[in-house]
């Protein structure tokens, strides 16, 4: 294959990629089950007065504006113009003051070193060629400044809905990596190498309450999530794999609900912090 012909491929990937996290709702996803993980990774970035923050593959910019509230000078990059659109409402309710820019993660339209500190909140994990996202994220931080990510793990519980879905999905791209392994510390070590000091990853527990039932759960997905949704349009002319997948989204969240009380779910994430060496 010719440069121009894998230019035109991932051209068209990207493509797919902005198209599919723009079906559905997923604002409603972050506004709705994982608000919490945005202030966590603005604490984690040291958004502050005075801070220049860059948040990668914002979605809706549930970091990105807690960032900002917290005084911090931000810019929200996503590749999906229409979560962009969704953030600046919430952003203009919330009172917060940022810049809104469309960008690929892996070509980031940024000057090398432009910001005191770098993240995302489960996002440029989805980006499908993991070296060159992590290269990006270095080269438009500072020298000292901050790398924050946080990330789903692979055997926390969006990473195994993620191998739920996997048989239904239709077949990645070659080169393409698996989302879920930014969610496994020596994976992300590697892709940073020695080109950081103090790497530090976390696992730690999100506990989800918004869904009474497992269906409840699985309907939410399958209404609002881009990748869920993606995966049932690539099925939607089998109905025994329809109903496959269905049955199998809601036995996921049974194995994970803790015990007492309304239902609750346990899904890990990575946190991660490094400084640019």
């Amino acid at each position: 294959m010719s440069e121009t012909d894998i230019s035109g491929a991932d051209r068209a990937l990207k493509a797919k990629h902005r198209a599919m996290w723009a079906l559905g709702d997923y604002p409603a996803v972050a506004a709705e089950v994982i608000a919490e993980l945005g202030p966590e990774l603005a604490a984690a970035a040291g958004a502050a007065p005075g801070a220049r923050i860059l948040d990668v593959a914002a979605g809706s910019g549930n970091a990105a504006i807690a960032a900002a509230l917290a005084g911090a000078d931000v810019t929200a990059s996503d590749l999906t113009p229409e979560l962009m659109e969704a953030g600046q409402r919430y952003a203009e309710t919330a009172g917060a003051k940022l810049s809104w820019q469309q960008a690929d993660a892996e070509e980031l339209p940024f000057g090398d070193a432009e910001f005191d500190a770098v993240m995302s909140c489960v996002g440029v994990m989805f980006a499908p060629h993991h070296q060159a996202t992590a290269d990006e994220l270095l080269r438009v931080c500072k020298p000292g400044g901050r790398i924050a990510l946080v990330n789903w793990t692979p055997e926390g519980f969006i990473g195994r809905m993620f191998a739920v879905m996997k048989p239904y999905a239709a077949p990645p791209p070659p080169g393409a990596q698996p989302p879920p392994l930014w969610g496994d510390p020596e994976h992300v070590r590697a892709l940073f190498g020695d080109r950081v000091t103090g790497f530090d990853a976390q696992r730690r527990q999100l506990s989800v309450r918004r869904f009474g039932s497992a269906e409840e759960f699985r309907d939410f997905f399958k209404a609002n999530y881009g990748p869920t949704i993606a995966v049932y349009r690539n099925i939607a002319d089998d109905a025994a794999k329809v109903e496959a997948l269905d049955q199998a989204l809601a036995e996921l969240p049974r194995t994970f609900w803790l015990d007492g009380g309304p239902p609750t779910l346990t899904w890990e994430y990575l946190v991660v912090t490094a400084r640019k060496r």
